[in-house]
């Protein structure tokens, strides 16, 4: 029985801990994704010679990730805003990189 309420005790601990864990690395994921869009984007504009306030979409930037499409939030799988050249990429969940 005490066996029983220790578990307790330490899974009332560790649970809130881990939820915490887990949402701060797909937060983290979510600000490397907006950089490396980020990145993806200016390499997108410099190549193609667009100017601050062209817009851009998820298809112009998907040749530059050889491996895959472009990411999306590890939070709610939706993608990411492009918005137009010289404006930051952001994530309806996660705002844009601090």
């Amino acid at each position: 029985m005490i066996v029983v309420m220790i578990i307790g005790i330490l899974m009332a601990v560790a649970v809130p801990q881990w939820v915490n864990a887990r949402e701060t690395a797909r937060k983290n994921s979510c600000y490397e994704n907006l950089i490396k869009i980020e990145h993806a984007k200016d390499l997108w504009a410099m190549e193609n010679r667009k100017n601050t306030g062209d817009p851009v979409t998820a298809l112009d930037i998907a040749p530059q990730f050889l491996k895959s499409a472009v990411p999306t939030c590890p939070s709610t799988g939706a993608g990411y805003t492009m918005d137009v050249v010289g404006t930051p990429v952001s994530c309806t969940t996660h705002g844009t990189v601090p």
